[in-house]
């Protein structure tokens, strides 16, 4: 098949071009649910009479439950499929929107916006569903597209659910704006349920064999997962500690909070063991084995990729505004900018690992992207502002292409946990933004920007040592057969 027929595959809404163009507006529909009440804040304080730390602790608590639910929701989409999964996502992200929509209380906001972080987990769905429907040397640019498409819900909502709380006016225009979301999501998950398969027809839905954590195959994987799992927990607990710096946490509701997550380490740790006890007795047969390493360098790629977006997405319209002196509506419009370039990077870094092979282009794409953010801690009020803006939509470019180049990865790895893999490694990219935004917290932009630079270049160390997907993966088929799947 040519490039060009491959490439108007895409833009037909015939066969799997129809479950990925279904599945990016799913996620677009979360996304736009999920940052709906970020550009309506400043309405929802005058109205609802919130103070600035509650505010800030709404924006917190937006993204808290994000990280566990991503591992949860990967857990899910493996043994029920991503057309279920997502389906009810849908539902309880309209509900959870409605709840929000009709609070009369900060605490009613509070914990509406503190389970709308399991609606983050959305996108782990799709990466599963987008990998059962196309073949390996299409899967970067399909899960590219998925992602650069979805992740401008975000964008959408910031453009227009201002207009429209204007619209229908008074004290309660953001809750019909919002409102109006929700209706949105709760009639797509009908939609989607309604047009998708899980898989085409005659292939087989491989599911894990066990639930409940993360199969590994080998006693030193083990070891590894377990280590790999703490920066999660360590992650929600900075957050722990960021409410308790707000004053809205006492010191002693903050160290129970400290104790619950070791525990919460100590049960997943257990589950973990539960569901690989038997490779401490019999090795897993070669052919079947796949290697953790794979998923620890994905995971760290994607925490300083997605880490990144997230965290430089809320500062940039402050930094040009006060480096340039400029009205904060254009230090906004330039701050856009970064993320408005993630519709054309993602699909461009899948492509390029399509094209020109996995490890390569990711170690490429980060390298490229440590240097950009090098060059952007030397931005002053001496450089031209379009050289300023050119130099921040480069980095741009290619820390997208090296997050897109990631979820090309992903589901080459072992595809009866392509779930539970995608949501380690998207947890991971909360986790960076956690970590981002608490070093910006204590130093100054310049830093900030070098702090990123050093992390991407360790990624892109890290990433030297990922493995060429080999040509075919092993699954165990319902009658005990061993199916080969190509993945090259």
């Amino acid at each position: 098949m040519s490039e060009s027929t491959l490439r108007g595959n895409f833009l037909s809404f015939t066969g799997r071009a129809k479950i990925l163009h279904m599945t990016w507006f799913a996620f677009f529909v979360t996304f736009l649910v999920w940052f709906s009440h970020a550009p309506l804040l400043a309405v929802i304080q005058e109205t609802m009479g919130l103070t600035d730390d509650q505010i800030k602790t709404l924006l917190i608590l937006n993204v808290a439950l994000t990280i566990p639910a991503r591992i949860i929701t990967g857990m899910l989409v493996d043994v029920y499929g991503p057309r279920k999964t997502y389906s009810v996502m849908l539902v309880a992200t309209a509900g959870l929107c409605f709840l929000f929509a009709l609070s009369t209380t900060f605490e009613m906001l509070a914990l509406s916006r503190f389970l709308m972080g399991f609606v983050g987990a959305g996108f782990v769905i799709g990466i599963r569903m987008i990998s059962e429907w196309y073949p390996a040397k299409q899967l970067g640019l399909a899960e590219g597209l998925y992602k650069g498409m979805g992740n401008v819900g975000s964008a959408v909502a910031a453009v227009t659910l201002p207009t429209l709380a204007l619209m229908f006016g008074g004290d309660d225009g953001w809750r019909y704006a919002t409102a109006i979301t929700g209706v949105i999501a709760l009639i797509f998950a009908g939609v989607y349920y309604t047009n998708v398969t899980d898989t085409p027809a005659g292939s087989t839905y491989f599911k894990p064999n066990k639930s409940g954590g993360l199969e590994v195959t080998s006693k030193r994987d083990f070891y590894f997962c377990l280590l790999m799992n703490i920066p999660m927990f360590a992650a929600m607990a900075v957050l722990t500690w960021k409410v308790e710096t707000l004053g809205l946490f006492s010191e002693t509701a903050s160290y129970i909070t400290y104790g619950v997550l070791v525990g919460l380490y100590i049960f997943q740790a257990s589950q973990l063991y539960k569901v690989n006890k038997e490779i401490f007795a019999t090795p897993v047969d070669e052919v079947l084995q796949y290697n953790f390493k794979q998923v620890a360098i994905l995971s760290i790629a994607y925490a300083v990729t997605f880490g990144t977006e997230l965290s430089v997405v809320s500062m940039l319209p402050l930094f040009f505004k006060d480096v340039f002196l400029i009205p904060i509506a254009l230090a906004g419009i330039f701050g856009a900018c970064f993320a408005v370039v993630d519709v054309f990077s993602c699909p461009s870094g899948g492509y390029i690992s399509d094209k020109f092979g996995r490890k390569g282009s990711l170690v490429l794409l980060l390298s490229g992207a440590a240097l950009g953010f090098f060059a952007m801690a030397q931005i002053n009020a001496q450089w031209p502002i379009a050289l300023a803006v050119g130099t921040m939509m480069v980095s741009s470019f290619f820390l997208g292409s090296a997050a897109g180049c990631v979820f090309a990865v992903v589901p080459l790895i072992k595809r009866r946990l392509t779930g539970q893999i995608a949501g380690m490694v998207g947890a991971y990219g909360n986790i960076g933004a956690v970590l981002f935004l608490t070093v910006f917290s204590f130093v100054s932009p310049s830093v900030f920007f070098l702090t990123i630079a050093a992390s991407i270049a360790v990624a892109a160390a890290c990433a030297m040592f990922l493995d060429e997907p080999k040509s075919t993966m092993a699954e165990v088929m319902p009658d005990g057969t061993v199916q080969l799947i190509d993945v090259h």
